[in-house]
């Protein structure tokens, strides 16, 4: 039994399968993010999300670093820039299942501005829509904590192969 959390045009993960090696598939801006690899190792990936939650959930997650620069141009500017500015801005940082993607977080109040671009070759060929396309996603902090956390349980609840 698959579990959907989210919704698609935003932020959203649908979780199949039980036991550590699991289909995680993530969508953000209505693009699918795990398309080159939606296998996740369930201890390292949860992990990951929920320290992502914790921090987000403590107010953590930088401005945008440019004046007056929209959050598509401050991401080709962090990305083509300074490397230790760029690492500061980074998001998504979650493993295998989404390296195939440059994500920067920017937090406006209670908002969080995501940023995402496919970066490789294989899937720009594939995909030439995608090629030098920045994909952006405005989503309440509170709304995509609480993802970040179905995801979590749903982990837990997949880990011995039973559902509850």
């Amino acid at each position: 039994m698959n579990v959907v959390l989210g919704d698609r045009s935003r932020f959203a993960a649908e979780i199949g399968g039980p036991g550590a090696l699991r289909r995680v598939d993530l969508w953000a801006a209505g693009k699918w993010l795990t398309c080159d690899d939606n296998m996740a190792y369930v201890p390292s990936f949860r992990h990951a999300v929920v320290d992502t939650a914790a921090r987000l959930r403590s107010g953590e997650g930088p401005s945008l670093p440019f004046a007056g620069l929209s959050a598509v141009a401050a991401h080709r500017r962090l990305r083509d820039g300074d490397d230790q500015l760029h690492d500061g801005y980074r998001f998504m940082l979650w493993g295998p299942t989404t390296d195939n993607v440059v994500a920067h977080l920017f937090r406006a109040g209670d908002r969080l501005v995501i940023t995402l671009e496919f970066w490789r070759e294989d899937h720009l060929l594939d995909h030439p829509e995608d090629a030098d396309a920045i994909f952006v996603v405005d989503i309440p902090a509170e709304e995509f904590t609480g993802i970040l956390d179905g995801i979590a349980a749903e982990l837990d609840a997949g880990r011995s192969g039973s559902r509850s």
